[in-house]
């Protein structure tokens, strides 16, 4: 829409000014040090809902106050009173940004600023939409829909609005002349960047926010070109918009750009300057800064992600379990019966690895989305260290040379080891992703004392486990840098990376109370440094292999289980702990026959089956008429074990040392 009004050349600069300020969606007053109206526009009557004939120079602020007493605007109590305590504050203006909630339920930001001669200026804007946004994000684009509308609507009343703003000027001219130096503080001081760009693309005016925001000294922008002011980055995201409006549309549109180091976003509208006869003079710059709202945006959608993998990693988390509950007893069966037969174990041992990595893979997804806790202890590091040395040496190719420094001392540090290992062994892929010619990845570890000056990973101070990962690769850049812990980013191409690695390391690293801090250069290689909290070593426990010793002659075990796969493995490995075993494919079926056979002493039995009865309530029932019973639940979700029973949970996959601990623990209850 083209809107009308005097040339610049034929209205004096104030009046210039004032169709400026009409112009804008927010409301603007300005009183003198005696509380006497200056200046005001139509916006400000509209927001507060104020009838024209109340403003106009030299309106008392009393007037405003006492009109919004007698609406109601205060609440309950002598209008008298609450008029002297709002005038009794203003003559005493202190600088302040507040929220109103008007009746008609829009929302009104208020900012006052003191002027120098003791008056005060107030800008009035309208957030009730970005109050809506920000708590209701996924309408956003119908809100913002809907304020597009809107403010069409209002330009196509603009040519109206300016030409009785035209008759309005010739009353107050005189008053605007005497009140140019004060406008122009006004327009300083209202937290919005103007400007005005002629047809020539040449600006005409900018307010000191708007000098201020591209970095240049106050009325150092008149009479620059645009892209000198702006710069080529910027002008090339706007150069389309700007033409745009010096073809006589109106337009709105949103760009980015590096300020003070850091990227900020900001949203403008190009407002053309028409005569009546046609000629686009120039157009009107509004602006304001979004970076907030932006992030905000990123935020949510981050928080999408987030939702979005753990909910499909739980759902896959139990068939995926089951299906290694196979595969790994299977093979350690396979293993167990040919452990002398050096051509078996060269084809299962690899891949019993690689199943037992499916079962951290899967951990650490569930912990990554907050769905499985971490199980910290102390770690020898060392040991850990040692361990991947050997197997990343066998995973790296030759042209690459692996190194390791541990410090000369023996340190533990409190974390998951499975995370931890995870963590160590995805910086070392990376590194050898990033040497595709060879080159050097070198492991160090050693106790550091942190202090509060150690800001680069955000811990607090104190003893440290620090950990470090190096190569000679190719490098990143500042921008890939800043985003490499960030999820799903990745610059593998499709099919060779998830953009998970390094943001689960990270996530995992913060949970246990420490950092990552990553120091990369192109050309110059990268370190990843982790720190974790100092722990003091733990007696040795049991190893995870050894086979437990238990009581001479098995009792009847009940294996109730709805996969026959999983069925059969479990069945075998009860039958090789020397336990005699019947079997159900449901908890109906495993309740039926304990009832009926007085000779099963144990129940083994998965938690979630079909049928309208899963493992646990099956459990509830035998233990009210068999309490002697000896009962042990087995899961393929692996929050089960958190689930508020007393009952022993053996997570999927297991293999029969695990199962054997599991019914000595079952066992150690009976009285």
């Amino acid at each position: 829409m083209l809107i009308e009004t005097p040339s610049t050349s034929s209205l004096p600069r104030h009046e210039m000014l004032q169709a400026g300020l009409d112009l804008l969606d927010q409301g603007i007053t300005v009183f003198d040090a005696q509380l006497r109206l200056v200046a005001w526009n139509r916006t400000f009557l509209q927001l507060l809902e104020f009838p024209e004939e109340l403003a106009y120079i030299g309106a008392p602020f009393e007037g405003f106050i006492r009109y919004n007493a007698r609406r109601g605007e205060y609440g309950p109590g002598d209008i008298e009173t609450q008029v002297a305590e709002r005038v009794s504050a203003a003559r005493n203006f202190a600088s302040h940004m507040t929220e109103r909630q008007r009746p008609n339920g829009r929302v009104l930001l208020l900012r006052g600023e003191p002027l120098a001669d003791k008056g005060f200026v107030t800008l009035y804007s309208d957030v009730t939409e970005q109050r809506y946004i920000e708590n209701l994000t996924e309408h956003q684009n119908v809100q913002l829909d809907e304020q597009v509308r809107r403010r069409t609507a209002q330009l196509e009343n603009a040519n109206a609005n300016l030409r009785r703003a035209s008759e309005e000027n010739e009353r107050i001219a005189a008053a605007l002349r005497r009140s140019e130096e004060r406008l122009r503080l006004i327009n300083d001081t209202i937290p919005i960047l103007i400007g005005y760009v002629d047809h020539n693309e040449v600006y005409q005016y900018a307010n000191k926010g708007y000098s201020d925001w591209y970095g240049h000294p106050e009325d150092a922008v008149t009479g620059r070109a645009v892209i000198d002011v702006i710069g080529p980055h910027v002008y090339s995201q706007v150069r389309d918009s700007v033409k745009k409006a010096l073809a006589g549309q109106q337009v709105t549109y949103e760009y980015q750009m590096e300020r003070q180091g850091q990227i900020v976003f900001a949203r403008s509208t190009l407002v053309p300057e028409v005569t009546v006869d046609g000629k686009n003079l120039g157009f009107f710059v509004f602006s304001h800064e979004i970076t907030q709202q932006k992030r905000m945006q990123a935020a949510l959608i981050q928080a999408q992600k987030m939702e979005a993998i753990g909910q499909l990693t739980g759902g896959l988390a139990h068939d995926f379990n089951n299906l290694l509950t196979v595969i790994i007893g299977n093979l350690a069966a396979l293993q167990d019966h040919r452990p002398d037969d050096p051509g078996v174990n060269e084809f299962v041992e690899p891949a019993l690895q690689s199943a037992r990595r499916g079962v951290q893979l899967i951990k650490r997804l569930l912990t990554f989305s907050r769905q499985q806790p971490l199980e910290p202890q102390a770690v020898d590091i060392g040991n850990l260290i040692g361990s991947l040395a050997k197997l990343v040496r066998r995973s790296l190719p030759d042209s690459i040379a692996v190194s390791t420094d541990l410090g000369g001392s023996n340190v533990h540090a409190l974390a998951d080891p499975g995370q931890l290992e995870s963590a160590l062994l995805n910086f070392a892929l990376n590194s050898r992703d990033a040497m595709p010619d060879g080159g050097r990845l070198h492991i160090a570890a050693r106790a550091v004392e942190l202090t509060t000056g150690a800001t680069a990973f955000d811990v607090a101070p104190g003893r440290y486990v620090l950990i470090e990962v190096a190569d000679n690769g190719c490098g990143m850049d500042s921008a890939t840098l800043s985003r490499a812990c960030e999820p799903f980013f990745t610059t593998k191409r499709l099919g060779l990376g998830s953009g998970l690695g390094l943001a689960m390391a990270y996530g995992f690293a913060k949970q246990s109370g420490g950092g990552i801090s990553i120091q990369s250069q192109p050309e110059q290689g990268t370190t990843v440094l982790m720190v974790l909290p100092l722990a003091t070593r733990e007696p040795d426990a049991d190893a995870p292999g050894e086979d437990v010793v238990l009581p001479a002659g098995g009792e009847l075990v009940l294996l109730v289980e709805d996969d026959p796969n999983v069925r059969r493995v479990v069945r075998q490995q009860l039958i090789d702990l020397g336990y005699p075993v019947i079997e159900a494919e449901d908890a109906i079926q495993g309740l039926a026959m304990i009832e009926q056979i007085p000779d099963i002493g144990i129940l083994v039995s998965d938690v979630i089956m079909p049928g309208g009865m899963d493992g646990r309530q099956l459990a509830d029932q035998v233990m009210t008429f068999r309490p002697d019973m000896r009962i042990v639940l087995m899961s393929g979700y692996t929050d089960e074990a958190d689930a508020g029973s007393d009952l022993p949970v053996l997570a999927k996959p297991f293999v029969r040392q695990d199962l054997a601990r599991a019914l000595r623990a079952a066992h150690k209850e009976t009285p």
